[in-house]
């Protein structure tokens, strides 16, 4: 049962964070821009199935001890210089993935369109390298509905990027963000999140607004998996084709390299930090135990590969 006090309190903050680029690009001049992939999108077979891998950009901020709240930021820093990385600033990727399944594609998730800083919005770009126009898109599935993931629906002038796609939306992730109750009693800070969300969705019709339940089947293959915390209805995916299968973790965790290694770590955009650490463990209990290879959405990129074990938490190893 989803709690609504759960979700008002000061991890709204990090929802309302994310419905402006500017709050993501916290880049100073000393601290350079993020290394984007010379080739945008990556190719992987699943049965009868194809996945794309398509990356819509990256944006670098500052670490600071606010990203991790309630973990000393010397503790950050060491974990991330036990792998080499820096120490000084965070690249967060933004890769959504197409599902190719005969003549039906499923995007699962949008990131900015023209709605973000710079260094993204480049998802069409890769998707047209990758041989696919928006036209082509019959089916957008959402995993939640941060700024980040929504805002690629459509671009600044209001018109639908992917114009031939029914959007699938967890019920609970659309019940939160669209009761007019809660909206009223949000605070200022919050408005834009709900903001985003209306522009995102109003005027979609019946038809191509589809609401399904977590945990039921979104299509033939596509299994929905609750996996609430870091919004109230955040949902991953799993999708299985002639004895292989692969799992969507949308934002399971923001930075693998923090949050997987250290599960019981919360990032600032977790709106219910001890509900996102438990579905942490769970999916990545699910992932071992069922081998799946896995695909995140802010994963380095190719943004998919195999998650094992690591001390008392996990670590992501990307496909070569």
């Amino acid at each position: 049962m989803l709690n609504r006090r759960h979700f008002l309190g000061a991890g709204m903050a990090g929802a309302s964070a994310l419905t402006f680029s500017s709050v993501w690009s916290q880049n100073t001049p000393q601290l350079g821009a993020p290394e984007l992939p010379s080739v945008g999108f990556k190719r992987m077979k699943l049965g009868s199935m194809e996945i794309i891998a398509l990356n819509d950009g990256a944006l670098r901020r500052p670490l600071g001890q606010e990203f991790v709240p309630a973990v000393p930021l010397d503790q950050i820093k060491a974990l991330l210089a036990t792998q080499n990385l820096p120490t000084d600033y965070i690249d967060i990727p933004f890769t959504p993935f197409l599902l190719v399944n005969g003549n039906q594609r499923y995007l699962f998730d949008t990131g900015f369109a023209d709605n973000g800083p710079p260094t993204t919005g480049k998802l069409l770009g890769n998707l047209a390298a990758a041989g696919f126009k928006p036209e082509d898109i019959n089916n957008v599935v959402l995993s939640h509905f941060h700024g980040d993931h929504i805002n690629g629906l459509r671009f600044k002038n209001g018109n639908l990027v992917y114009p031939n796609a029914r959007v699938h939306v967890p019920a609970p992730e659309h019940a939160f963000w669209t009761d007019e109750t809660r909206i009223a009693a949000a605070p200022a800070g919050m408005q834009g999140a709900f903001g985003a969300v209306k522009r995102a969705l109003t005027g979609l019709t019946a038809d191509q607004l589809v609401k399904f339940e977590p945990g039921s089947n979104v299509a033939p293959g596509i299994q929905s998996v609750a996996a609430f915390g870091h919004t109230p209805g955040h949902t991953l995916f799993t999708v299985r084709s002639e004895g292989q299968s692969f799992a969507y973790v949308a934002d399971i965790t923001n930075v693998p390299s923090l949050f997987a290694r250290n599960p019981d770590w919360a990032v600032l955009f977790d709106m219910n930090p001890e509900m996102a650490r438990q579905s942490r463990r769970k999916i990545f209990d699910m992932l071992v135990k069922e081998k799946m290879m896995a695909g995140g959405f802010h994963f380095p990129f190719p943004a998919f590969g195999s998650i094992t074990p690591s001390g008392n938490g996990y670590q992501f190893v990307p496909v070569a």
